[in-house]
């Protein structure tokens, strides 16, 4: 049994063709651990046993049968534990999250989302397979090899039909504004990186360079790198972080991402049971240790991200714009079973480096820009034009850890 220890972060999901995660943040260790019941475990079972006889004699219906039947009793035992966060993943979507912490998966390289007719729209990522092959954006997708999509399936229902072991082909049947017939096209899946970062110098400022977070993986760290050294040469004097909806991802990649930005000091505080405090430092080799910064936050804000936020926020080394963050500050220790289901395991809480709980409470941002409906419906976004005011007048106190 392979044991995973993240922090775990209610995200956001994103629909690339791969699933959706659960973000966290996670350090990766072995531990063996004997699952065999002690015999007074076993005994305290047998009732469990008696009530499962008297239904599968009885029940006027059909029963579940294995696994089903084992995992509504894990599921339920959990329940007891009233933590939202100790929870148990069933082989099909652990396969999902964890090939998005990888940060890579096998697929077709688009992103799926639902239009408000229901209509299942397809946006290939560049230079992917899907755009290869002749997919475009904005095309709607009605069947997978065949099988047409109905309203009850799930993003995550159609999701499983398309992706498949690299190297096969699956075909997508797709309707096109301007064609009348449908259009079959074949994809053949390979793997697929997903990024977590996104950059540009924004046009109205071309001074600031825009960095946008989804997420906690892997690849991470050396993305950022990437987009300062990009940046830069672009002319970036100042930056925006852009973490709103993040829901965080790999602790190690959080503890990465902030040591970007700071030269010395304490990211987080961990407080786990029965070992006491642990602290993560700033691990050096920074690309953007002086520059103003502005770091936008909302209630999507959680988890690794909020160990992003909030070391930064501590330290003064960058002004929070937006709304209250998620306030998910709990550690949890995974496990990989052995029928590639996981078990997510709350171990810990974790807090800033001025030992503020984030845990329910989230984080306040220094300056509060809400984001209202009307905004969204003119396309306005006043948290990033309010973070361009900001800079622009030079109102950014810079600091670092000391």
């Amino acid at each position: 049994m392979q044991t995973i220890t993240k922090i775990m972060i209610t995200s956001v999901v994103a629909l690339v063709i791969f699933a959706a995660g659960a973000g966290t943040g996670y350090v990766l260790h072995d531990q063996i651990i004997n699952n065999q019941p002690t015999e007074e475990q076993a005994d305290g079972f047998s009732i469990f046993w008696e009530v499962w006889h008297h239904v599968e004699s009885q029940f006027y219906g059909e029963v579940p049968q294995e696994p089903v039947s084992t995992y509504g009793a894990i599921k339920g035992a959990l329940a007891t534990l009233n933590d939202p966060y100790t929870l148990f993943i069933e082989p099909e979507p652990a396969a999902k999250e964890k090939a998005q912490l990888e940060g890579q998966f096998g697929g077709i390289g688009a992103f799926v989302r639902q239009d408000e007719a229901g209509r299942v729209l397809l946006d290939p990522m560049r230079d992917q397979p899907a755009e290869l092959a002749g997919v475009q954006k904005d095309d709607v997708l009605l069947a997978v090899d065949g099988t047409p999509l109905i309203p009850e399936m799930t993003l995550d229902n159609v999701v499983s039909l398309i992706r498949g072991e690299v190297g096969t082909e699956v075909v997508l049947t797709i309707e096109r504004a301007g064609v009348e017939e449908p259009i079959d096209i074949p994809v053949v899946r390979a793997i697929i990186e997903t990024p977590s970062a996104y950059w540009r110098i924004l046009e109205e400022a071309p001074t600031v360079g825009y960095i946008q977070l989804t997420g906690f993986t892997e690849r991470s760290n050396s993305e950022l790198s990437q987009a300062f050294e990009e940046l830069t040469h672009q002319g970036a004097e100042t930056y925006i972080l852009d973490l709103r909806n993040n829901g965080g991802g790999l602790l190690e990649a959080a503890v990465d991402v902030a040591s970007q930005f700071l030269r010395e000091g304490v990211v987080l505080r961990e407080d786990r049971k029965n070992e006491g405090e642990r602290l993560y430092n700033v691990r050096g080799g920074g690309n953007a240790l002086d520059q103003p910064l502005v770091v936008l936050v909302n209630g999507g804000t959680a988890s690794a991200s909020e160990i992003v936020a909030g070391a930064l926020q501590d330290y003064d080394r960058a002004t929070l714009i937006g709304e209250k963050t998620f306030g998910k500050g709990s550690v949890q220790l995974i496990y990989e079973l052995s029928d590639d289901s996981r078990l997510h395991v709350t171990v810990a809480k974790w807090f800033t480096p001025d030992d503020h709980a984030i845990d329910g409470t989230g984080l306040l941002p220094d300056i509060e820009v809400l984001f209202a409906e009307e905004d969204r419906a003119n396309g306005r976004d006043p948290q990033l034009e309010r973070a361009i005011e900001f800079l622009s007048n030079g109102q950014q106190v810079v600091g670092s850890a000391e």
